[in-house]
């Protein structure tokens, strides 16, 4: 669909899914929780008839690379962390006639128990930083790829099992997961150890109200969570209840990423139930690119009830019956991303 915004040329291409007929899956590059992958790759791997590039990532030549840049679940599997009580796209496939989704902001609590005591996470599957408290689960990676700067304490079946001091880079196990600390975080949690004490996990929704949201956002976002089987995130909301509410102040970003015409991709629900993705080309001539403003209100016009930006620029990405149909915009063609949305059709037994 082409058009013609602010006398520049405007090239997007819309898929829109009945979802009592399509799944829609969350999947990771390389099914692990760093590395990326094209969407083409992913959704090849997968046998996926279509698929759009989903959450914002660590974008760099590290071993971190595709780190999710908020929060990130596949099946019921909490993989990363969420950042700034930023929108999220909630996948519920646990009903037998239909996938259902939902957006909301969301601030995860996700803490561990030791000895009465409870201790929040910085992160979950990322480079640990200075004075963080880092869960590494098997997903990850191998090892925990830190230096030996800091505590690692290893839990298997709930239990702690081996407590390294001033090591790194410990190997996570199958049946458990690595606690690593460092600095203060390290100062805390070294007084709670010890060998065959039991570890409790929780994972939780934190009220919102805080953060400038309706108390209602964060009932919505609880229950969303309760029947997600898949979450990734975006930045940042675009529609709420068929009106125009971009909350990209709120979600901690710029004012130049939202008013900048760049490729984008977004998701929307529809007034008829429809599940809309939508990808918008940008830096040619043949396409200018978009900014929020004006896609949220394509969005409306297309009868969006509620919709969210997903990463954009030279991620933008649609694959559709085996071949790329949108322009990605890096020089190198398609851009290997963190995460994406893949479309199967739906199998009744």
């Amino acid at each position: 669909m082409n058009r013609e915004i602010d006398n520049a040329p405007v090239k997007m291409n819309l898929l829109r899914l009945d979802l009592t007929k399509v799944r829609l899956d969350v999947v990771h590059a390389m099914d692990a929780a760093i590395g990326t992958e094209t969407v083409s790759s992913i959704a090849t791997r997968h046998g996926a008839f279509a698929g759009i590039n989903a959450g914002f990532f660590r974008l760099d030549t590290s071993i971190f690379a595709g780190d999710a840049a908020g929060v990130l679940m596949i099946d019921r599997l909490l993989i990363s962390e969420s950042i700034n009580n930023r929108i999220a796209l909630f996948i519920d496939n646990f009903q037998p006639d239909r996938t259902i989704v939902k957006f909301a902001h969301i601030d995860i609590n996700d803490t561990i128990r030791i000895k009465g005591k409870e201790f929040r996470y910085s992160g979950i599957n990322r480079e640990r930083k200075d004075d963080e408290l880092i869960e590494y689960r098997p997903v990850f990676h191998r090892t925990t790829l830190t230096g030996n700067d800091g505590l690692e304490v290893i839990v298997r079946k709930g239990k702690i099992t081996a407590i390294l001091d001033g090591k790194g880079s410990s190997v996570i196990p199958q049946d458990g997961f690595v606690i690593s600390a460092s600095g203060k975080k390290r100062a805390e949690i070294l007084p709670f150890l010890k060998i065959g004490r039991k570890v409790k996990g929780y994972s939780g929704i934190r009220n919102s109200a805080a953060k400038g949201f309706p108390n209602e956002e964060s009932n919505r976002t609880s229950q969303a969570f309760s029947r997600a089987e898949d979450i990734t995130n975006g930045i940042p909301q675009l529609i709420k209840n068929g009106k125009i509410e971009i909350t990209w102040e709120k979600e901690k970003t710029s004012r130049s990423f939202v008013e900048t015409r760049h490729p984008r991709t977004a998701a929307a629900i529809l007034k008829d139930g429809k599940f809309l993705m939508i990808t918008v080309d940008g830096r040619t001539e043949e396409s200018g690119g978009i900014g929020l403003e004006d896609l949220a209100k394509l969005l409306l016009e297309f009868g969006a009830t509620d919709a969210m930006n997903l990463d954009g620029g030279g991620s933008t990405t649609m694959f559709l019956d085996g071949k790329v149909v949108n322009k990605p915009s890096d020089k190198t063609g398609e851009r290997k991303v963190s995460d994406a949305i893949l479309v199967f059709p739906r199998k009744y037994n």
